[in-house]
């Protein structure tokens, strides 16, 4: 895969199709194929006649593993994402982020406004203004000398999926201690871009879409039926709710 110099970081990337594009971020502890391929949603939007753009995070996937919390966080990522644009010589595009990449993505928003041209928050709903939480057991699990060790479900669970992506626990643990702050209703409300808020009606992590939707001055909200945080990011309405959210936008 194609890699470039972020500030000094390694970022792996990869560009699919042609037509207008679209900027994709991963969630915490997934990668752009397990994220983006493996659901389906590259050859979805590929269909659609877009240039699908997606990143490995730094200290994901195929991307320099780092293992300074000081050198995360959602601002720092969202910077990542605004020099691949400029590597690429992309002056504006559509972003979608999933989860910690809903996180980034509204970083990269309010951050580098002129260069998104609309949003998808997916993932990630009212819990992006009211925190999430839990950053340390999750950390600790991830350090863990085994998964037995891991016992309380939650931080068992993230264990669990970052062992199935191949992922680097060590970096993924000074992620989790630097990713999750919470971004307040006041810096939101200052959006001007066109925002779809996506999360699953069973997903108790993101909590609800329409809350954070409101906030937004062009925010809309869209609940992905029966679908926990795992299981809505290659639903069919998703998906198509998404199709029609870019085929409206401003």
């Amino acid at each position: 895969m194609p890699v470039f110099d972020s500030k000094g970081v390694h970022i792996a990337y990869e560009t699919i199709g042609g037509g207008e594009p679209i900027l994709l971020i991963h969630g915490f502890a997934s990668n752009r194929r397990v994220n983006w391929t493996d659901t389906g949603w590259v050859r979805y939007l590929e269909r659609e006649g877009r240039r699908v753009i997606a990143l490995d995070n730094r200290g994901h996937g195929e991307s320099a593993k780092l293992y300074d919390p000081d050198v995360y966080g959602a601002p720092l990522m969202a910077d990542d994402a605004a020099r691949l644009l400029d590597h690429l010589e992309i002056e504006r595009c559509d972003v979608m982020g999933y989860s910690m990449g809903a996180r980034i993505s509204a970083f990269l928003a309010m951050n580098h406004g002129s260069r998104v041209r609309s949003a998808v928050f997916a993932g990630l709903g009212e819990n992006m203004i009211k925190g999430v939480g839990g950053a340390e057991p999750i950390a600790a699990a991830l350090e863990a000398p085994s998964l037995e060790a891991v016992t309380a479900p939650m931080p068992r669970a993230f264990r669990i999926f970052a062992e199935s992506t191949k992922s680097d626990l060590r970096a993924l643990a000074a992620c989790m201690r630097s990713s999750r702050q919470k971004i307040s209703a006041e810096a939101l409300a200052e959006l001007r871009q066109p925002v779809l808020v996506a999360v699953g009606t069973k997903d108790e992590v993101a909590g609800p879409p329409e809350p954070l939707a409101d906030v937004i001055k062009y925010g809309e909200s869209l609940a992905i039926p029966d679908r926990d945080h795992m299981r809505a990011v290659g639903d069919r309405i998703y998906k198509e709710g998404v199709s029609a959210f870019l085929s409206r936008r401003a």
